[in-house]
């Protein structure tokens, strides 16, 4: 089933060109489930091929993550936390989960939007807190940006690299994706603990001041 979809994948690629992978990328960006896997990786074999190219192949697909992105950001910052308590369920939103993610983005907002990016199930939905929580909208515009340019180069090079050897790409992409979400995981673990010691630190210098 992959290596159909992925074949029909490449032939929509080149057909469509750098418009199609925007709009492929600009859906896998919003609640339309379009697993960038199958755009980006053969995307990057065709330029392998020299059927397309390479640096514009990554600036649409990250255009069209930040275009995505922005839809569920300005429709999660229009109708607000009420319709989304009570219509989220359709949208795969528990009214807890939506708690927790506005409590998370005050908290490690701008550092959550660029690795939620990176992690698959996560990336189409990552705009809609940072919308609840009004998120400022030029650090959102470059942390998305930052994250789904990243998360094309990644697989864009994939298919790149490997080239013809496509059957090697659906054996080992669930490594990749493994390696992405530790990493991802890593630098966000990374982030929170920084953030913490600053806070100790400031803590200490009040307490030492009063």
């Amino acid at each position: 089933m992959l290596h159909t979809a992925i074949d029909w994948i490449v032939h929509t690629v080149q057909g469509w060109g750098y418009p199609g992978i925007f709009i492929l990328a600009l859906l896998e960006s919003t609640i339309v489930p379009v697993p960038s896997e199958l755009i980006l990786i053969p995307a990057g074999y065709l330029a392998f091929q020299g059927k397309m190219s390479l640096p514009l192949i990554l600036l649409t697909a990250t255009l069209g993550g930040l275009a995505g992105a922005s839809i569920n950001y300005a429709f999660a910052l229009l109708v607000g936390r009420p319709f989304l308590e009570r219509w989220g369920k359709y949208f795969f939103v528990e009214p807890a989960l939506l708690h927790k993610t506005e409590r998370f983005f005050r908290d490690y907002g701008a550092i959550s939007t660029f690795t939620g990016r990176l992690v698959p199930g996560i990336r189409h939905l990552i705009s809609l807190p940072a919308g609840l929580a009004r998120m400022n909208r030029a650090a959102f515009a470059l942390y998305t940006m930052l994250g789904a340019g990243l998360w094309a180069a990644i697989l864009t090079m994939t298919g790149y690299f490997i080239g013809d050897k496509i059957a090697l790409v659906e054996r080992e992409l669930h490594l990749i994706t493994l390696g992405v979400i530790v990493a991802s995981a890593a630098l966000f673990t990374g982030y929170v603990l920084w953030r913490r010691r600053l806070e100790r630190q400031e803590s200490a210098r009040r307490d030492g001041t009063t």
